[in-house]
């Protein structure tokens, strides 16, 4: 499964466009988002990204969860997103 990290500087267009490249190569992936800014362009590259893929017929299914990563040598906490269709 192909892991996209997302910072709240990334652009929801360009992660939605990456996005939809996996699914429709792998047909899973995983975004990883620390922090409330993250968590917002990540959410709006997913809605992005179902408009992108709905032409060839694909739903996607969404499952938030937790992640422990290590950044600069600090345990954080991390919002996931599994993506794949329905």
């Amino acid at each position: 499964m192909e892991l996209l990290r997302v910072s709240s500087q990334s652009q929801p267009k360009s992660v939605a466009g990456a996005l939809a490249a996996v699914l429709r190569e792998n047909s899973k992936a995983e975004i990883q988002a620390v922090g409330a800014g993250a968590v917002n362009q990540a959410i709006k590259a997913i809605a992005i990204t179902r408009g992108f893929v709905a032409p060839n017929g694909m739903d996607l299914i969404v499952i938030p969860g937790f992640s422990e990563i290590s950044i600069d040598g600090q345990d954080r906490t991390a919002i996931k997103f599994v993506i794949e269709p329905r």
